[in-house]
Order: structure tokens, then sequence, then C-alpha cells
């Protein structure tokens, strides 16, 4: 008897995880037509960065594809745990899994080879998976060269701050587009560039845009989640101001205070060109970049600080926004920006 509790009582358990960290955005539907897809984050759909963008992104799929999408979600699922989770969706018959971020590479690859009539997705990557795996890369040096520019016109002090969460993927390419965007229109500012090691520390991002603060730079930006550590450190300088790497960081108290403009990943394109290769068979195997050209970025300027923006620097910006959106071209190089000369 007291085995059976036991076991009564960690199935309980089990059950009971699954469920909190959890959440359903549309109804259950039996509907052959309907793609079920699933969506797990290290962090939580409103964290106003990397793993909100997502959320958004597949909720508005939802809008633009009515009654085509299924939806559910899992949160704050470390690499180590996102395994059962992934599994558990597999069980419940869901056509796409969407594990959101590099760190979920390995458990990605290891289940797509237990399950290939299911398709996964992960990123950001740019390499090419299995035939059941889609990768996804941001080309962001593009949204961090708009930002660069701002920044390198902005700066009074002539020194810019750069809070970025580990060099790697895309936040590496954001960092070095921003490099870029700086030296296009102030080859004279001094960039101040730190890595916090993790996308989701806020703490250490808050300390070191202190640090960098306490060193001259009135402006700062950063990417991924753990910025909003560094943009609420930024929100404390009565004048210092940041650039934004995703739109939510606008609407945040700091934000509307600070933030002159943000890019956001549009990864409702995304989604949606991932439901079209489903619907035609393509299950897999497949790289999606996101830049402006596809419509993969959006940029917005902050209503509440148009006035900082003069029209000489909104016409560099726009300038290179235009080129950017009419050539996939990008900026090929990103990847010769070497931090120990800046």
């Amino acid at each position: 008897m007291k085995k059976l509790l036991t076991l009564a009582l960690a199935i309980l358990l089990s059950f009971s995880l699954f469920a909190g960290g959890s959440g359903e955005a549309a109804s259950s539907s039996s509907d052959s037509d309907t793609v079920k897809i699933a969506l797990i984050i290290e962090n939580t759909i409103d964290d106003k960065g990397w793993c909100q963008s997502m959320h958004d992104g597949i909720t508005q799929a939802m809008e633009q594809l009515p009654g085509k999408i299924e939806y559910n979600y899992s949160e704050k699922m470390l690499p180590v745990d996102a395994g059962s989770i992934a599994r558990q969706y597999v069980a419940e018959g869901y056509d796409l899994i969407i594990a959101h971020g590099a760190q979920y590479k390995n458990m990605i690859l290891e289940i797509a080879e237990e399950y290939p009539d299911v398709s996964f997705a992960f990123g950001t990557s740019s390499e090419i998976g299995p035939e059941n795996v889609f990768t996804y890369m941001p080309e962001s040096e593009e949204t961090g060269y708009l930002n660069g520019i701002l920044a390198g016109s902005l700066t009074k002090s002539n020194i810019v701050g750069l809070v970025g969460p580990v060099d790697s993927g895309d936040a590496a390419r954001y960092n070095r587009g921003f490099v870029l965007g700086v030296q296009s229109v102030n080859p004279d500012a001094k960039i101040l560039v730190a890595h916090t090691g993790s996308f989701s520390d806020y703490v250490k991002s808050s300390e070191l845009a202190t640090l960098q603060l306490g060193n001259g730079a009135d402006v700062v930006t950063g990417s991924s989640q753990q910025a909003i550590g560094a943009l609420r450190a930024t929100a404390e300088s009565p004048t210092a101001l940041w650039v934004g790497q995703d739109l939510a960081q606008l609407t945040t108290a700091e934000g509307q205070a600070k933030c002159v403009a943000a890019s956001s990943y549009n990864y409702g394109a995304v989604v949606i060109e991932l439901v079209e290769k489903l619907e035609n068979g393509i299950k897999g195997g497949e790289c999606i970049p996101m830049n402006f050209n596809n419509g993969g970025f959006i940029f917005e300027y902050n209503p509440a600080l148009e006035s900082v923006v003069t029209p000489e620097i909104k016409a560099k910006v726009d300038e290179a926004l235009n080129g950017f959106i009419a050539s996939s071209d990008g900026l090929a190089d990103w990847a010769d920006v070497d931090y120990s000369t800046l």
C-alpha cells in the first residue's frame, strides 16, 4: 500500500510540475488541418526580451492564420529538464516543438532522432540540421548597426556601453553590428564591451551597466532578456540613454523614459513560414534567416523621446534601414570586428 501511495504521489507531482510550467494559448482542436505548436523557453513569456519575442511571434501568427494553429508553451525550462517536456508534447501529438535557444540544441537533436515524424526547431543557429529539425538565425548585425548609429550620434561623453550575454550566436552578431554602427558615424567614440556569461542574469547585467556608466558611458545597449538589468541601471542615471533590442522595452517604465528606439525579432514571419513548410511536406533540414529584407525585424522610435533624435540623426538611421530592407546582403564584415582593438 505504501508503494502504491508513493507511486501515486510521484505521478501527481510530475503532472503538477508540467501543468504549472505551461500555458495553453489556444483551445484544443481535433481538426487535421490544425498545426499544433509547442514552445519551450528558459525564461518567461513576459520577460521583455528573447522569450517574449518568440511567444509574441507565435500569437501574431495565430492572428494571421485564424484557426490554423493550436499553441502551448512551457516556461523556465533548463536544458536538463526540457527533454521530458518535449517528449510529453510528442506524446500529445504536437506537430512542431520549438526549443527557443541554442542551449537546447543537443536535446533537440537527440529527441528528433527518436521521433523522425515530428518536426522540431531551435535557434539561433545557422546550422542545417536533420530532415525533421529547423533552425533559425537572426542576422542581428543589422539591428545592432541601427542602434550603433543612434548611440554614436547621441553620445555627449563620446563613450558608449554594450552589455552582452555571451559572445556567440545572434548576440555576437548584434554586438558587432552595434560597434560598426557607432564607428560609421563616430569613429573616435570609445565602446565599452562586457558580457555577463548568461542570457538571464539580470543582476550581473545591471552591475556591468553600472560600471560602464561610472566609466563615462552615456548611451548603453544590450541584448537577450538579461539586458533588462542593464536598462534598469541606465534608468537610474539622470543623463544616460538606452537603445533597445526588443520593442517590449519601449513599454516598460524605464524604457519609456530612457529607450530612444528599439528593434524586435519578428518571429511571426518565421512561424508562418514554418507552418507553410509543414503543410508542403517539409519537416526540417533548413535554416530560416531573419533580416529586414524578409520582414524578420521591426524597428521603432520612442515617441516620448522624439525630440532627442534630430532630423540629421534620423536621416542616417533611415538610410541604413532602407538599405537593409532593399537588400538581403546585410553587413558582410560584422565578423571582422575585434573587441581588443576598441
